[in-house]
């Protein structure tokens, strides 16, 4: 494939000033002094696109293969499903979320932007900095989340050796010192490995996905043989079912719960050009999504569920928390290796889905003053001050709280991306002009008021139920069924407004680039 290098320079980065086209995919040609590019938020050229079926299906392996994935059914299976509803309900919300990431991951391949730049055809050059910060922030959340994970392992770890450090009393924080010590160690593992660079955190994820493969399965093992199965929890009747406490009301469970699966990877559904501008072909971020994320996720929510059903039967009590399970192996060298294990899982997982994209965004506030490892600097902060440790010290609220909460943004902004990139320009984007002033993207002012209208109307019917989940209002059982259905609803809606309002506003540009 013939392809045109490009050169930076001091101020000056590189964009094109004629995007060259290849067998589907296009790259820059040329410079243009801009103050909307840098290096990081440039299109990818194409001998740099070396991410394969398998590195992409590695990478949704490596994502999923996490603790808050093997957490993520006790929410559900505490509040009355079986554990074979809850594992359904995790697959089929991943199987929902896939399909507006392979769409908006289309972009990413064809033209090798990043998600930020991909925002700019619905939302304007400037205007994309909306959805960009709306993500980045949620990302920080999870950020934050992935990091006191990742750090409680290590003071797990600590504990073995030194247990007098688990009776120390709390500070104002919440959280005693050693566990803050720990949280910070692994923030600054974090924070090295974002400024070594994309090509090392594709590495570290190869190397993560067989490695948390094994070690789930190792686990599973180890449960099954110990407690002679896995448990009463496999055993247990679904508390909806007939003769049961909560007979009759599994529909107006499984809704708001179905939205909360599909929110977890909500986020990446957006922002997943981020990494398939590095993809070899269309076929291969297609075929390496498909196998490599709903699969995983049913997998891994299964060994959680497995593996705590049999903790009641090993320890006469039931652990969530494989951190707190692994704790229990009186093997010394087996549980240093594991608890290890689970904290390279929760580095790379942290680091791919909660700090490429932020990084990309906050780059793309300020392009000659952020860099990506800039970008990625400002989310590990954000992330300490949003004090992750109380996000997950519920699982209910942090299921139908935060998941379903975010949702319920998440879903009119990958409709308004979605309805532009497909209805309204036929994937034909103009890669030049998404980098320039005054160009077809540029819009009022940079801003593209039909996207805000639409996203706003998108958000708003969910909003009474929000505040009504957090108790600061009380509102009608009406929106607060609305608002079990978040994330489709507000997708609905803004996908028909902004389709409807662009046919109004340039409906001779509906086919144009």
């Amino acid at each position: 494939m013939a392809h045109t290098q490009t050169t930076a320079q001091p101020d000056v980065h590189s964009a094109a000033h004629g995007a060259k086209a290849s067998e589907g995919f296009q790259e820059i040609g040329g410079d243009i002094d801009s103050r909307y590019i840098n290096e990081d938020i440039a299109p990818v050229r194409l001998d740099q696109r070396k991410w394969g079926m398998k590195d992409i299906a590695a990478l949704w392996v490596s994502m999923c293969a996490c603790t808050p994935t093997y957490m993520l059914a006790s929410g559900l299976i505490a509040e009355g499903m079986s554990w074979g509803q809850a594992v359904l309900t995790i697959l089929l919300g991943n199987v929902i979320v896939l399909m507006p990431m392979i769409l908006n991951a289309h972009a990413g391949t064809k033209y090798g932007i990043p998600f930020p730049v991909y925002c700019r055809s619905a939302f304007g050059v400037r205007g994309a900095n909306v959805p960009a910060v709306l993500r980045a922030l949620v990302a920080c959340g999870w950020f934050g989340i992935g990091t006191w994970l990742g750090g409680w392992a290590i003071y797990k770890i600590v504990a073995v050796f030194i247990p007098s450090i688990e009776q120390m009393p709390p500070t104002a924080l919440g959280i005693n010192v050693p566990q803050l010590v720990c949280f910070l160690l692994f923030w600054g593992v974090n924070v090295w490995i974002i400024h070594l660079g994309i090509e090392s955190i594709r590495i570290l994820l190869n190397i993560k996905a067989p490695l948390l493969i094994g070690l789930g399965l190792a686990l599973l093992l180890w449960a099954y043989s110990r407690a002679g199965g896995f448990g009463p929890m496999l055993e247990k009747p679904s508390s909806f079912g007939v003769g049961q406490p909560k007979e009759g009301q599994f529909w107006a469970f499984f809704f708001p719960a179905l939205t909360a699966m599909v929110g977890f990877w909500a986020t990446l559904a957006l922002n997943i050009p981020d990494f398939t501008r590095y993809a070899h072909s269309q076929r291969d971020q297609v075929i390496g999504q498909a196998i490599g994320l709903p699969p995983t996720m049913a997998f891994f929510s299964f060994i959680g569920v497995a593996v705590t059903s049999a903790t009641v039967v090993i320890y006469g009590e039931t652990l969530w928390d494989p951190v707190v399970v692994i704790t229990r192996f009186e093997n010394p060298v087996v549980l240093i290796i594991s608890l290890a294990a689970l904290c390279i899982a929760n580095l790379a997982t942290n680091i791919a889905a909660n700090v490429v994209s932020p990084a990309n965004d906050f780059s793309n506030l300020w392009p000659s003053r952020i860099s990506f490892r800039t970008g990625g600097l400002i989310t590990g902060i954000i992330g300490i001050l949003m004090q992750p440790w109380r996000l997950v010290s519920d699982p209910t609220g942090y299921i139908f709280t935060w998941l379903v909460g975010y949702s319920a943004l998440l879903g009119p902004l990958g409709a308004i991306l979605i309805a532009e990139y497909y209805v309204v320009r036929r994937t034909n984007l103009d890669l030049t002009q998404l980098y320039k002033r005054e160009g077809i993207y540029w819009y009022v002012g940079g801003w593209n008021p039909v996207a805000i209208v639409a996203l706003v109307l998108g958000v708003l019917p969910n909003l009474p139920g929000f505040l009504g989940t957090i108790k600061v209002a009380t509102v009608s059982k009406a929106w607060m069924d609305l608002y079990s259905y978040a994330w489709f609803s507000g997708f609905a809606i803004s996908f028909v407004v902004y389709v409807a309002l662009s046919l109004i506003r340039r409906p001779a540009k509906l086919a144009a680039a």
